[in-house]
């Protein structure tokens, strides 16, 4: 074995197996110190918001932990990476700096400044895709460029071969160290004075030991039906992975192969499968969309919507954040955000449609709100959907595709069971009225409890104005 050991960079990447920045570790026959870097400070980084640091606080401390099972300390440090890696491995002596790069153009910067000072110190970079399926850039249409439209994507996509996940290393020599880091509660990553994450706690363990049972019972119970059954919210076929993927407990690559395994040995059929797989890769068109535009959460990429007549409307944004909107469906959807710090994808398409369309408040009020509530807030993904939404997008859903709040309730929660789990003011009500109480005549909402402008809000805005508002402000954007 070398006796100069090997630094592991952890980023969105905190589990052992399918870390090929840890197998190349490994691989050197080096012994190996790990480190993971709390980086605010350089510039154009994206502060995590409150959801995802409660989730990274749990995914560390798993993460310690599979580690302290080969003798291996995870050293936390806060600053700028730029600065504190360099630092460590002088501090440790290492001949080898290991890490798996991550998604957005800022992240790209830290990361050639710190391969370029370790090169100048004369230690070894070894960096890796791991986030993704395909390296961004790899995947291109026949232009040769990124292909614009998502159809186009998975297909040239699916013509890129993706390589087997690596198993997690039997054995890792421990690098004998001193490092000194900060501790987890040192960070202050979990929320105290209040403590907000009770929701989240309950509903959510993170971690990569966490994430492979999650995706097991996924295959068990949810894959079959999948196709369907994705968009009915209180049903059991969402994969709730997300947030293992956001934070790198799984990888794309460790799903996409269970997937194909499990429909291979019949547990799905193949539809089901297919389905998911197009999911899977609408995350990864979102990272190459990143990769292409790196301001994709700021700006629209359509230019023309540069003139839409967004509204400045505080109090509807703060209805809407509230799950106050009078719409059963979109309150629901934010106040299991709020709980949880997840909704399923149905909700979300829906509650985005309102905020964009039937309130006419900018898409990035709502992508900012993810950021800081979801769990699963991704850098890539967030944006990229919200502005399929709104309609701003590269491939986007066309602006008048303006979805029904009540409509959508009715169809894809047609007995009320999740409107129910989540807004009991409204449980006693008909599975007719549970998505339009507004409908509902006095005797009935007395009957059922309900006391609308009291124990449930009034509708914020008419559906029928509100859409031909909508319609005409897109007009204007045309013109």
């Amino acid at each position: 074995m070398n006796a100069s050991p090997a630094l592991v960079w952890f980023r969105d990447d905190l589990r052992l197996s399918d870390n090929p920045a840890l197998d190349a570790a490994v691989a050197a026959g080096r012994p190996v110190a790990a480190l993971f870097v709390i980086d605010e400070e350089s510039p154009g980084l994206r502060p995590l918001g409150g959801a995802r640091r409660w989730w990274l606080a749990g995914s560390l401390r798993a993460l310690a932990a599979a580690l302290a099972r080969h003798r291996i300390p995870l050293v936390l440090r806060r600053g700028p990476a730029t600065r504190i890696v360099p630092d460590v491995a002088a501090e440790l002596g290492a001949a080898l700096v290991a890490f798996n790069d991550r998604a957005g153009a800022a992240a790209g910067k830290v990361d050639l400044a710190v391969a370029a000072r370790l090169a100048n110190d004369e230690r070894e970079v070894a960096r890796f895709c791991a986030h993704l399926l395909h390296p961004p850039g790899s995947v291109k249409g026949s232009s040769g460029a990124l292909p614009r439209t998502f159809s186009a994507f998975h297909r040239a996509a699916q013509r890129c071969p993706v390589p087997a996940p690596l198993p997690a290393p039997e054995k890792i020599a421990a690098a004998a160290h001193a490092l000194q880091g900060d501790s987890l509660d040192a960070l202050a990553l979990e929320p105290h004075a209040p403590d907000w994450a009770g929701g989240m706690r309950a509903a959510w363990m993170p971690g990569e030991a966490a994430g492979q049972e999650r995706l097991s019972a996924f295959i068990d119970h949810g894959l079959a039906g999948y196709r369907e059954g994705r968009d009915r919210p209180a049903a059991p076929h969402a994969s709730r992975l997300s947030p293992y993927l956001a934070t790198g407990d799984l990888s794309p690559r460790q799903v996409l192969a269970a997937i194909r395994l499990a429909v291979a040995a019949g547990a799905a059929p193949a539809g089901d499968g297919e389905k998911f797989d197009a999911e899977l890769y609408w995350r990864e068109f979102s990272h190459h969309l990143l990769a292409a535009r790196p301001d994709l959460a700021t700006r629209n990429i359509q230019p023309g919507f540069d003139a839409f007549p967004w509204r400045d409307d505080p109090d509807a944004l703060a209805a809407w954040q509230r799950g106050q909107t009078g719409y059963p469906i979109v309150d629901a959807g934010m106040r299991q955000l709020w709980r949880d710090g997840w909704m399923p994808n149905r909700v979300r398409m829906v509650m985005a449609s309102f905020l964009t369309k039937h309130l006419l408040c900018d898409w990035r009020a709502g992508e900012r709100w993810f950021w800081d509530t979801l769990v699963d807030a991704d850098p890539a993904s967030n944006p990229a959907s919200w502005q399929w939404v709104a309609g701003s997008g590269l491939d986007a859903a066309p602006y008048f595709r303006i979805f029904n709040p009540v409509l959508q309730g009715e169809k894809f929660d047609p007995d009320g069971a999740y409107v129910r789990a989540i807004l009991p003011e409204l449980a006693d009500l008909s599975d007719r009225l549970v998505h339009r109480p507004f409908d509902a005549d006095a005797r009935t909402l007395a009957a059922g409890g309900v006391r609308l402008g009291v124990t449930y809000p009034r509708p914020i805005v008419d559906h029928a104005a509100a859409r031909a508002r909508a319609l005409a402000a897109f007009e204007y954007t045309k013109q």
